[in-house]
């Protein structure tokens, strides 16, 4: 199968969450700092938001850009993710999903520095594996260093926020879907 004309269409992914929540272009655009006009386009399939664009939107919409990247793609039992969706030029931030469709685990691949003021909390499990560099998380209160081949792994509803502190460090992020609820082992 040629996987190469599949494109993710998280415009009417965007359009079924902001319809469900019962909001308008205008409030979203309010929420979001974006413009109704964007907006629109991206809905309608004509423009394609960046990564920060579409947490911007997540955001406005009370989900995260993981999660509309999960439905802007049916599932399926096998999913090819290309690397020629991969990072720009070196030096620069950016986020890839590794995993698209509507499953049970999200992966994204992190290369670069993100927003490391923002704090996390999710609610189910989460994994943080370091493929290149080095990176400080805060979680809990307590401060992590971690390097290359290093993974950190939060509990479902642990607090935190990181950041990259070596130029072009890869992280890689895998957590279990917002949308299933995790339930602990009874055997703990």
């Amino acid at each position: 199968m040629d996987d190469s004309k599949e494109t993710l269409r998280v415009g009417a992914a965007v359009r079924r969450r902001r319809r469900a929540l019962e909001l308008t272009l205008a409030v979203v655009a309010e929420r979001s700092g974006l413009s109704v006009p964007f907006l629109s386009q991206v809905e309608n399939e004509r423009a394609r938001p960046s990564m920060r664009s579409l947490q911007r939107v997540a955001d406005a919409l009370g989900t995260t850009a993981v999660e509309l990247l999960a439905a802007a793609d049916p599932a399926r039992s096998v999913a090819v993710v290309r690397a020629e969706g991969a990072p720009g030029p070196a030096g620069e931030a950016a986020v890839r999903p590794l995993v698209t469709g509507r499953h049970q685990m999200h992966a994204l691949e992190f290369t670069g520095d993100h927003d490391a003021g923002r704090e996390f909390h999710h609610r189910n499990d989460k994994l943080m594996y370091v493929a290149d560099g080095a990176v400080e998380v805060e979680a809990e209160g307590r401060a992590y260093r971690l390097g290359r081949g290093d993974t950190l792994y939060l509990t479902g509803g642990a607090r935190h926020r990181w950041r990259a502190t070596v130029p072009d460090t890869r992280v890689l992020v895998v957590s279990v879907a917002e949308y299933i609820e995790a339930a602990e082992d009874p055997r703990r």
